[in-house]
């Protein structure tokens, strides 16, 4: 159970003074958790974090305000000017004088009974605000503040600026947070002392205090003190839950699996090419682990191109030759039969049986697949997350792959393994993670990399061009295509927007059409299963030869003669995915182009992008300029999946934190596994305050 000593932080915001369900709607939209599941609490305010200040301290008297500065004048008031009557577009001014000279505080369809009452004629005021400049006359265009003289010392002169949504004010969100501040419990202190000391960390709620009731810019900043406590509460809750699952992982005992070798004897011979010494090295590691009697945990990440499902199938051969069944799991149907297309010839012909379950078996063979799988008679299943529901039995699942780690989360790592009787389990990523972010979201696991292309890959050009050059490209391809070469076209949206002036998928589909007829293709995520694998499949025989497609395409989809991808308005994807989406070519002998395609100018940031990915191949140093450019939560698509992106911590700014919270977890772990002295009773609050409650119940399962 959770300690009640969190109840008031667990309260619905609707439970906060000003917060209907209309505000609690935006402020779900602001409030950086993971909140798909559930409304939004008050305790997630004090984790909407500000991303700057607003300084009011500098006054420097009106004729001395610079243009645009926000500033806080000690002003008279003189008189009222209010529109002529019947003319609401003329607005309402009050001016007003201090030493330096005299200027207007301009209001908009104001109320005049509020404004008399608020700037009482001859009274003097204090008023904050950004000041304007027309015409050599000083202007003030609403006041953020305005104050009596003698009540002006609850002004606030350094505010937190927010993240903010259409409709939702700065000042209702101000005040929201400070009512879950104040509803903040005294909580034990999970950190330990000596760490304390070193790191000069505040207590968490002295954290929390200082941040969002600023002083000094400082305050605000990742770097501060303040900042960098709470990143690692929430970096310790991570290892902490990480540790707990590895823990309740290899507490299944696992068994070795071991066989004669035939199976894998076969395959290798039906294989058209050699192994690369990087694939070797994570089949000797592999195997190592799969020999002992614990559970494997093993993550393999590759880049594109790597070879990872030859490994994975390898590794599941050696599964079925021990007597046991393998599954591999993938984020979508397109990639589930692909793997399904990749896998299952070679299998058979080493006498696998192999089958693909996705939403789309129906009826009779759905059954005869579930029937398959519960007697044993079907060796290999490759599928979706439909491979975990309930009705899906396995006679004996002793090995589990899933494919692109990143977009499942811990909890269906734990439903996998639930299916069978503590199977190991081996994870592919295709996104290179840096080692940083691997601590972060793997360290449960021990890790392989296969870091070479397997032999006969070409190197992919890759060049930018600006949209002017559209028909010069357009040119090219159509030689390209009398070449009888294929032809990606990626683009960001799949339809035309009217807030984002991008041209969709359907647009550049039809105006490709008219330049190439038939033979262009359209893959996006809206269509549906069966529509997009009928797009694919025209594209894979060639009966189309330009596919038309948003990112569905990014992962793992493969036609090894396709030798050209245009990636349009690549100044609007991360580095990471466009070098998964650059992945798509190069996949077969012929030398192959990737062309990004952008919209000038460029920022500073999507210039940096764009001459990374030109100089280099190399995944992993993409992953790691993709961190510096872009932050954690990005790289791993983490934003959207809420799997380890963080609410608070900053990869760029605490990475540091990571290697002494996991072994401060580890640590604590092997002295107090099951969380019961009273640093332990400690970090279980921690678990629940940042969402963490899976973990809690691990203990308890224990």
């Amino acid at each position: 159970m959770r300690p009640s000593l969190l109840d008031p932080l667990f309260v619905p915001v609707t439970s906060l003074d000003g917060v209907g369900p209309k505000v609690a709607t935006l402020i779900e939209k602001v409030v950086p958790a993971d909140l798909t599941a559930r409304e939004a609490r008050a305790g997630d305010l004090l984790f909407t974090l500000p991303s700057s200040i607003i300084d009011r301290r500098n006054r420097p008297g009106i004729a001395l305000s610079a243009e645009g500065a926000i500033v806080t004048l000690d002003v008279r008031v003189d008189r009222h000017q209010p529109p002529p009557r019947g003319n609401r577009s003329v607005p309402y001014r009050v001016f007003v004088h201090d030493d330096t000279g005299e200027m207007a505080l301009t209001f908009f369809h104001a109320n005049a009974t509020w404004l008399e009452r608020t700037l009482p004629i001859g009274e003097h005021v204090v008023v904050s605000g950004r000041m304007e400049w027309f015409n050599g006359r000083p202007s003030m265009v609403h006041p953020d503040h305005i104050a009596f003289a003698d009540k002006a010392e609850g002004l606030p002169l350094v505010e937190p600026v927010y993240p903010l949504t259409a409709g939702l004010h700065a000042k209702v969100l101000r005040r929201a947070i400070g009512q879950a501040l104040a509803r903040l419990p005294g909580l034990p202190e999970w950190q330990d002392a000596e760490l304390m000391r070193r790191q000069t960390f505040p207590s968490f709620a002295d954290a929390l205090r200082r941040i969002h009731n600023p002083a000094d810019p400082i305050d605000v900043s990742p770097e501060s003190a303040a900042w960098r406590r709470l990143a690692y509460d929430e970096i310790l809750a991570g290892q902490v839950s990480l540790a707990l699952v590895r823990a309740n992982v290899r507490k299944h005992v696992g068994r070795a699996l071991q066989g004669d070798g035939v199976r894998i004897k076969a395959l290798r011979d039906t294989l058209p090419y050699r192994l690369t010494s990087s694939q070797e090295q994570a089949l000797t590691e592999i195997d190592a682990d799969m020999a002992k009697p614990d559970r494997m945990l093993r993550l393999l990440q590759g880049d594109v191109g790597s070879g990872k499902t030859v490994v994975a199938l390898l590794a599941m051969a050696r599964a079925v030759e021990a007597g046991g069944q393998a599954a591999l799991m993938a984020p979508t149907e397109i990639l589930a039969r692909q793997h399904f297309s990749t896998i299952g010839p070679l299998a058979q012909k080493a006498g696998l049986n192999v089958a693909v379950l996705t939403g789309r078996e129906k009826g009779r063979e759905r059954t005869g697949i579930l029937d398959g799988l519960e007697n044993g008679s079907i060796d290999i299943v490759i599928g979706t997350h439909a491979l975990f529901q309930e009705a899906v039995r396995f006679r004996d699942l002793a090995f589990a792959v899933v494919d692109e780690q990143h977009r499942f989360g811990v909890h269906q790592r734990l439903a996998i393994t639930a299916k069978g009787e503590a199977p190991d389990m081996l994870v592919m990523t295709a996104t290179p993670i840096p080692r940083t972010l691997v601590l972060t979201a793997f360290g449960d696991m021990d890790v392989s990399r296969l870091t070479e292309k397997p032999a006969g890959r070409q190197p992919i050009r890759t060049v930018t061009l600006p949209f002017e050059r559209y028909d010069e490209l357009v040119g090219r391809i159509s030689d390209a295509l009398a070449e009888g070469q294929k032809i990606y076209w990626i683009c960001p949206l799949v339809e035309e927007s009217e807030e984002v002036k991008l041209t969709s998928a359907e647009e550049r589909h039809a105006a490709l059409r008219q330049e190439f007829g038939l033979r262009v293709g359209l893959v996006h995520g809206r269509m549906s299963g069966r529509d997009k694998d009928e797009a694919m499949r025209a594209f894979k025989e060639g009966k189309t030869r330009v596919l038309v497609a948003t990112t569905v395409v990014e992962v793992g989809v493969d036609v090894p003669d396709a030798t050209i991808i245009v990636i349009e308005h690549a100044e609007r994807f991360g580095l990471a995915q466009l070098h998964q989406l650059r992945g798509r070519v190069g996949r077969g002998s012929k030398a192959s182009t990737c062309v990004l395609l952008y919209k000038p100018p460029l920022g500073e940031t999507a210039t940096a992008r764009l001459s990374v990915l030109r100089e280099s191949e190399d995944g992993f140093r993409i992953a790691e300029e993709d961190l510096k450019l872009r932050g954690e939560g990005e790289l791993l698509g983490t934003r959207q999946s809420g799997t380890p992106g963080f609410q608070i911590a900053r990869l760029e700014f605490h990475a540091d934190l990571l290697e002494i919270a996991r072994s401060d977890a580890r640590l604590l772990l092997t002295r107090d596994p099951a969380l019961e002295s009273e640093r332990g009773e400690a970090i279980r609050v921690l678990l629940y305050l940042f969402g963490r409650d899976e973990a809690v119940r691990l203990l308890r399962a224990g």
